[in-house]
């Protein structure tokens, strides 16, 4: 763990959030194995105040255009909170607060704050975006990656059987799926809903009655990702690891669904993952 991460505990888990590395959660371990991908672009990190791509890095509030920088060419990724220090506004034992206040190159003003609480059996992450100047549309969101196959405990354990487990397996019902575009529109949204399709995916998908998705790695932990939001993106292409991502919006969301930012109406979002032993 660095220096500058804050550690969280609550019975056998433990969760590291790292403020300076844009507010992402660095590392899960339940009994003392890791959940999340390692690295500084990985663990779990959110998205605001757009999720996944904005279509050329352009949008409109009204009657003005914002161009965003293309950092995912020729479209912009993710947001950019995730690449800005936040500030720790409070911790406890299970519990921390952070913020950020939006600025260049996003057109707007407003604070971001992100509520991490973990319990014995949950971790709850909180988001909300406010502003007291200019309304402008946003998303909140999360992007967390979780491995495929997890590795030993760092204490040995013979239950944990002493090396990787199988390959997780990713269970959700989703009422949708949000048919892609051809050629440099592959990755967005066309605005058609199509029945699901078979894996692997880097797609978004409408569930109605909120976010409910369980990763199983066999004989190891269940862990279900949870949220009031009825859109959700799964990633799953890279060998290392799953993407499970709850959103207020598709991807190009603030062209095509905004939702507004006002001072007397925050943009408010909230993702539990709650899990058990097998």
């Amino acid at each position: 763990m660095r220096s500058d991460e804050i550690t969280l505990t609550a019975g056998d888990a433990e969760v590291t959030v790292a403020p300076a590395g844009g507010c992402r959660v660095s590392g899960l371990r339940l009994g003392g194995t890791e959940l999340l991908r390692q690295g500084s672009r990985f663990g779990c990190f959110p998205m605001v105040p757009w999720c996944g791509r904005i279509g050329d890095g352009r949008f409109r509030n009204g009657a003005e255009t914002h161009q965003m920088p293309l950092n995912s060419p020729p479209h912009a990724i993710h947001g950019t909170g995730r690449d800005r220090p936040w500030n720790t506004a409070r911790t406890a034992d299970d519990e921390a607060v952070f913020t950020f206040d939006l600025g260049d190159p996003w057109p707007y003003s407003g604070r971001v704050t992100q509520i991490v609480r973990l319990e014995p059996g949950s971790l709850t992450l909180s988001m909300a975006v406010e502003t007291y100047e200019s309304s402008f549309p946003a998303q909140l969101g999360w992007h967390p990656w979780f491995l495929r196959r997890l590795g030993p405990a760092v204490a040995t354990d013979a239950t944990d059987g002493g090396g990787l487990s199988e390959p997780v397996r990713l269970d959700f019902h989703p009422a949708w799926q949000e048919e892609k575009g051809d050629g440099a529109d592959g990755k967005l949204p066309t605005g058609r809903r199509v029945d699901p399709r078979p894996g692997p995916w880097d797609d978004c998908f409408g569930m109605p009655d909120g976010v409910d998705a369980t990763l199983t790695w066999p004989g190891r932990y269940a862990l279900t990702v949870s949220s009031r939001e009825q859109w959700v993106v799964v990633y799953d292409e890279q060998d290392e690891a799953v993407c499970v991502e709850p959103q207020t919006g598709p991807p190009n969301g603030l062209n095509t669904l905004p939702r507004l930012v006002t001072p007397i109406d925050p943009l408010e979002t909230a993702m539990t993952w709650t899990w058990r032993r097998l």
